[in-house]
């Protein structure tokens, strides 16, 4: 299986309103697991950040859930991740700071981020400490609680601009910049 291209075949998440509540609130001002070593607090840092947050990313031989393409916007994580690595010097350049965000542990990201050479870092929330304190939308398959995809950009410690359903999930990156230069 090639995590790197989507199937023709997605279906395409819809607008069910669970992010619209999202625009205007404070980040919670907590530190999370980096695959740089070191926690990272989104609220601390300066500047605007590009908070991508997925369901969870593929390991080559490793069997994705069960009915996983059938999933509305779960599938594409890897090509999402790998759209703001190409798009990341357009980003620094607009001087966002850009993370990834999933549920899954952070020595599985670092075999993601390797694999895939992201130049940013992916953070952890095993806890769903964002999903307690944001009421960010997940949805459960094989007994696992993911993240469903969107992208928060934060600046000043406030939540601006949420970028939600992401779909496709290879063109958020382009969305996001779009975005940034016109704001």
């Amino acid at each position: 299986m090639d995590f790197t291209r989507l199937p023709q075949d997605l279906p395409v998440p819809v607008d069910d309103g669970a992010a619209d509540h999202l625009e205007g609130k404070e980040f919670p001002d907590r530190p999370f697991p980096s695959t740089g070593g070191k926690p990272v607090n989104i609220r601390a840092l300066d500047g605007l950040v590009v908070l991508y947050i997925y369901p969870m990313t593929g390991r080559p031989g490793v069997p994705l859930p069960d009915g996983w393409d059938d999933i509305p916007g779960a599938r594409g994580c890897t090509p999402q991740s790998c759209g703001y690595r190409d798009a990341y010097p357009r980003l620094k350049a607009l001087e966002a700071r850009v993370h990834g965000l999933s549920s899954q542990q952070t020595d599985y990201q670092q075999e993601a981020r390797g694999r895939l050479k992201l130049p940013h870092h992916l953070l952890s929330d095993a806890s769903l400490v964002l999903r307690d304190t944001l009421d960010l939308p997940t949805f459960t398959t094989s007994g696992q609680i993911l993240y469903r995809r969107m992208t928060l950009v934060i600046g000043s410690g406030r939540i601006l601009k949420v970028f939600y359903p992401v779909f496709p999930p290879d063109a958020d990156a382009g969305q996001v910049i779009d975005w940034l230069a016109s704001a």
